[in-house]
C-alpha cells in the first residue's frame, strides 16, 4: 500500500512539472498595452528659457524634462530651431535628455514615446520657448502659426478666404501682423497689416495659394512665418 501511495505521488508531481503554461514565461504581450502620450513640464511653453548651462558664447545645454509614460522603453525628442528650420531628434532612455542649442533663438519642442511591445508611438503636445542669450533685453515674437487654412489642405471657397493664424511673444509686446499672399511659392505681395489675429483675401476656384505671417513686436523685432499652403475647389 505504501509503495502505491508513494508512485501516484510520484505521478502527480511529474504532471504538474509537464503542464502546459504552469512556468512563469513573465506577462503576455498583449497585456503590455501601447504607451501613452507624455505631459511636457520643461522648458516651459511660451516662455524664455534661461536655466541652461554655458557652452560657449553662443551655444547653451538644455536639460528637456516630461512625465514619464507607463509601458514606455525609450523616447525622441525633436527640437526645431524656428530660425532655419532644422530639427534635433534625440534619443532617451529616462523622461530627460540634455541637448545643446544655439543661443538667443526661438524653438519648439515635443516628445515621442516608444515601446519594444507596440507599434503605436503618440506624440506630445507641442511647446515653443526661447533658449535665452547673454545681454538680450527684448525678444522677437515667436513665427506665427497657421490655423486656416491648413498647410496643404483644400477648402471650398466662393470669392475670398478668412485667413486665420496663431501669434506667440515671451514679452508679450505684439503690434501688428504683415500678411504676404499670392499664388507664386514665395509670396511677396503683402495684403496689409493687422493686429488681430485673422485677415480676409480674395480667391479664385482651382488656384494654389500660398501665404506667410511677419510678426512685429513694440520694440521693432520681427519673425517671418513659413509658407503655407492651400488649394481652392
Amino acid at each position: 500500500m505504501r509503495i502505491v501511495k508513494s508512485t501516484i505521488a510520484l505521478l502527480l508531481v511529474i504532471l504538474m512539472t509537464a503542464c502546459p503554461g504552469s512556468k512563469d514565461d513573465g506577462p503576455d504581450l498583449d497585456e503590455m498595452g501601447d504607451p501613452g502620450s507624455v505631459s511636457l513640464v520643461f522648458p516651459d511653453n511660451n516662455s524664455e528659457c534661461t536655466e541652461g548651462a554655458t557652452v560657449n558664447d553662443v551655444q547653451s545645454a538644455i536639460t528637456f524634462q516630461w512625465q514619464a509614460s507607463e509601458n514606455a522603453d525609450s523616447y525622441e525628442v525633436n527640437v526645431k530651431n524656428l530660425d532655419n528650420g532644422e530639427t534635433q531628434k534625440t534619443e532617451s532612455l529616462t523622461n530627460e535628455s540634455t541637448i545643446t542649442l544655439s543661443s538667443n533663438t526661438p524653438y519648439e519642442w515635443f516628445v515621442i514615446t516608444k515601446s519594444d511591445n507596440s507599434e503605436t508611438a503618440p506624440e506630445s503636445a507641442t511647446w515653443k520657448f526661447y533658449n535665452a542669450g547673454e545681454g538680450v533685453v527684448n525678444y522677437a515674437p515667436f513665427p506665427a502659426e497657421a490655423f486656416y487654412p491648413k498647410r496643404g489642405g483644400t477648402i471650398s471657397a466662393n470669392t475670398s478666404v478668412a485667413l486665420e493664424w496663431k501669434g506667440d511673444d515671451v514679452d508679450n509686446d505684439i503690434t501688428e501682423f504683415e500678411v504676404f499672399f499670392g499664388t507664386e511659392a514665395n509670396p511677396s505681395v503683402s495684403i496689409g497689416s493687422t493686429i488681430e489675429n485673422t485677415m480676409t483675401a480674395n480667391v479664385i476656384s482651382g488656384e494654389t495659394y500660398y501665404w506667410q505671417v511677419k510678426t512685429e513686436d513694440k520694440t521693432g523685432n520681427t519673425s517671418i512665418s513659413e509658407i503655407f499652403d492651400f488649394k481652392v475647389e
